[in-house]
């Protein structure tokens, strides 16, 4: 693998900076909760107004919105719900008779309440609305919490409300940044503590989320958003450098990469992703520009098997492939957050409207998790129950076992066991030699 073009710059998230600005604040809501959650509002997005959305401002944001915008996001619901369905019917309870006597299954159980991060500063994500609400909405989260950050003297945009309130968000909140999330995380505002927090926002929503782990489940530890289209000689240069682009206008640090087996389309897509650029509106001209500058790559490959290496190497949050034989690439990759094949798509579709979510992991993390689906937002939990001649074998192997580890207690909560139900009966519940 060559690079045409190499990133002058790795896109990285919780630096100390930022994490200490973050856990200041987290501690300052933590100790004096609603107060100081309301005085980071009015401090970081000049905002006084209302905190929880009554049903009234609900209906009144959706007549805001064109009938025209209102069909578009149902169509999106629609098509988001019909997949996270799909996703549902495939998690199961399920039960076994591991020898007679012994039963042992799985339960999948919702979490009881689930928080719903909503970005709405630079651009209005409606998508992430959707995206979020309705999967835990289909996974059958009894509680849900949606909040975004207010723009001065408006409020949240009401195509975001009436995004919320269609996916079924019991409860949507006035706040965004740090103070929504940890508002969500501490039960804040008469809302329940979340199990989970989920969705997008900027890297102090990430580092945000990062510490309250543990306090809280979050969907994924997540950086800029980043995306790779697969090119052959097949492909078309001015759909692949349009691709490129459109993820570029994200941030500033959103890395795009090109992975190609032919020289000849990789300068083409080079040359026209300037013009491509300086087309945008700003302010997606001066993101795109940047994250272009420093964070984009182009790289040559031999073959495809040599493309496939890379994308598991990279496990880019979005893979485009737009190249030949595309079920051979289906079949061959194994690292990255959503896949997209042909250029009859393209990740803009999964980001708004297709169906598969758009919260996806990023920064290499797609080598080992996921994207967000109803499997996130719930538990799967397992039982047991036993016969009394069904746990004489396991009560005889657990107590050996537990002596040879040193633990007696353990041992003799499976010997009182023995002993009550076969009374009669002598068993050899010593430790085993192990050198015998």
């Amino acid at each position: 693998m060559i690079y045409l073009k190499k990133a002058l710059r790795v896109a990285e998230t919780g630096q100390d900076d930022v994490h200490d600005i973050v856990a200041e604040m987290l501690d300052a809501i933590a100790a004096k909760g609603e107060d100081a959650a309301r005085q980071y509002a009015r401090d970081l997005d000049r905002w006084t107004g209302e905190i929880i959305l009554t049903p009234d401002m609900r209906a009144q944001a959706a007549a805001l919105v064109p009938d025209k915008l209102k069909a578009d996001i149902q169509f999106a619901h629609r098509n988001i719900r019909r997949f996270a369905e799909a996703q549902r019917g495939t998690v199961t309870d399920c039960e076994v008779e591991i020898l007679p006597g012994l039963i042992a299954g799985q339960r999948q159980i919702p979490v009881s309440a689930a928080g719903c991060y909503v970005p709405g500063g630079r651009y209005s994500h409606i998508a992430s609305a959707i995206m979020t609400i309705t999967t835990a909405r289909v996974a059958g989260v009894p509680h849900i919490t949606a909040c975004s950050p207010p723009r001065p003297g408006v409020g949240i945009p009401p195509a975001i409300i009436y995004a919320m309130d269609l996916c079924g968000a019991d409860v949507i909140m006035a706040m965004g940044g740090v103070q929504g999330v940890a508002a969500m995380a501490h039960g804040l505002f008469g809302l329940p503590k979340a199990d989970i927090l989920v969705g997008p926002g900027n890297q102090y929503v990430a580092e945000a989320k990062r510490i309250l782990f543990g306090h809280v489940g979050i969907d994924m530890f997540a950086g800029p958003t980043d995306s790779m289209v697969v090119a052959d000689a097949t492909a078309d240069p001015e759909l692949v450098a349009t691709d490129l682009v459109g993820q570029a206008e994200h941030g500033y640090n959103s890395p795009v990469w090109l992975v190609t087996s032919d020289r000849a389309l990789a300068d083409k897509v080079v040359d026209l992703v300037p013009g491509i650029i300086d087309s945008l509106p700003e302010p997606n001209r001066s993101s795109a520009r940047a994250a272009w500058a420093d964070y984009a790559e182009v790289m040559l490959c031999a073959d495809a098997e040599g493309m496939a290496v890379v994308c598991d190497t990279y496990g880019p949050e979005h893979l485009h492939i737009q190249a030949a034989d595309l079920d051979w690439w289906l079949q061959r990759l194994r690292s990255y957050g959503s896949l997209f094949l042909g250029e009859e798509t393209t990740v803009a579709f999964g980001d708004k409207a297709a169906g598969p979510n758009h919260v996806l992991p990023t920064s290499g993390a797609a080598r080992y998790t996921g994207g967000l689906s109803v499997h996130k937002f719930m538990k799967t939990v397992t039982w047991q129950r036993a016969t009394r001649d069904g746990a004489r074998p396991l009560a005889e192997a657990t107590a050996r076992i537990s002596r040879m580890e040193g633990m007696e207690g353990h041992a003799r909560s499976a010997d009182i066991r023995l002993a009550k139900f076969f009374p009669h009966e002598t068993f050899d519940l010593g430790a085993i030699d192990a050198a015998s």
